[in-house]
């Protein structure tokens, strides 16, 4: 494409969008001629882009083709009912879609906890190169460093530590997927051997059960919150990969506004886990009962997007952007 031919043969329809864009109001024709004109412009931005990347051309229309479309569509206030939306749809769809992802990367990942817990359990030499003899004794002992971890400040404080330290590692695994995965499986790993070292290190003093009644109350949902932000971000690295039908910006901008909307329910759903390590692992109730607390709060939340996401999903919904809310996509050359 010749682009001083091509500019030369639209300024015109250019500069007159930007006069119907600098008045203060328009007639019924003019509206008609604005909304015609900014899906010509564009077009041909999309044109210049394609075929003959100019930055001082490409930057001046695309401010245009901005400034119509806010003309065009309108502005719009965020309000309760979008957030109200997002909780009871946007969000929980999300979850829904990626569940092929997150429910693999959370059976995987227990499993190699697991196998890290029994092979730190029964062999004395891999415990021996974690710590000194005294040192697993102090941590295992009762009333030891594992038992007062959870209150050793006050639960407001501490749940607040929490919750900030948790939102982090899920949103780096939402953020960082985009580096095909790898850093995800990295996070991931950390965490499953931290939670592997500590079930060794427990059974191997005959106290896996108290281990996992001051685990178990916090860590089913937050767990579940950690699975559900490293099998989105995986999800995220796999489309630049292979996007699928769109092309991959198309793909990564949609997956990516989804993950970013995910962090965000995310970081309310480790509030919960949070306020539940902070008041409910360290205080005086029956481990039964703490137990209890915690697998009512993980089927909750696996009934929220198991029932609401599933039906969001059916309706259409993705955890993306309304189609009113995307930035408009022009039509490109054949």
């Amino acid at each position: 494409m010749d682009l001083d031919v091509f500019v030369c043969a639209h300024r015109a329809e250019w500069d007159r969008l930007d006069a119907l864009l600098r008045r203060r109001r328009l007639t019924g024709g003019e509206a008609d001629e604005l909304v015609t004109l900014y899906q010509r412009t564009a077009t041909h931005l999309s044109l210049i882009r394609s075929s003959a990347p100019d930055p001082q051309l490409t930057g001046r229309l695309s401010h245009l083709v901005a400034r119509a479309r806010s003309t065009v569509t309108g502005t719009r206030q965020a309000s309760w009912r979008d957030a109200t939306r997002f909780l009871t749809r946007g969000f929980p769809a999300a979850v829904y879609r990626t569940r092929h992802w997150w429910v693999p990367t959370a059976l995987v990942s227990t499993a190699v906890a697991a196998l890290l817990g029994w092979w730190i359990g029964t062999h004395p030499e891999v415990r021996s190169s974690i710590a000194a003899p005294a040192e697993l004794r102090e941590l295992t002992r009762p009333g030891g460093q594992y038992e007062t971890y959870y209150s050793s400040h006050p639960a407001t404080s501490f749940a607040a530590q929490v919750w900030t330290n948790n939102a982090q590692a899920a949103a780096m695994c939402l953020v960082l997927g985009v580096f095909l995965g790898l850093p995800v499986l990295w996070i991931l790993f950390q965490n499953m051997l931290n939670l592997g070292v500590g079930m060794g290190l427990m059974s191997s003093a005959d106290r896996l059960d108290t281990f996992l009644g001051l685990v178990l109350p916090h860590g089913l949902l937050e767990l579940t919150a950690v699975f559900v932000a490293a099998g989105t971000g995986l999800r995220l690295g796999w489309t630049l990969i292979d996007p699928g039908p769109r092309t991959r910006r198309t793909a990564l901008a949609e997956e990516g506004r989804a993950a970013v909307a995910m962090a965000i329910g995310l970081a309310l759903v480790l509030l919960v886990s949070g306020a539940i390590e902070g008041f409910v692992t360290p205080s005086g109730l029956p481990t039964w009962t703490r137990i209890t607390i915690g697998i009512t709060a993980e089927l909750a939340f696996l009934a929220y997007v198991y029932v609401l996401g599933a039906r969001a999903v059916r309706a259409g919904d993705t955890g993306d952007l309304d189609d009113a809310e995307r930035s408009a996509t022009a039509p490109t050359a054949a």
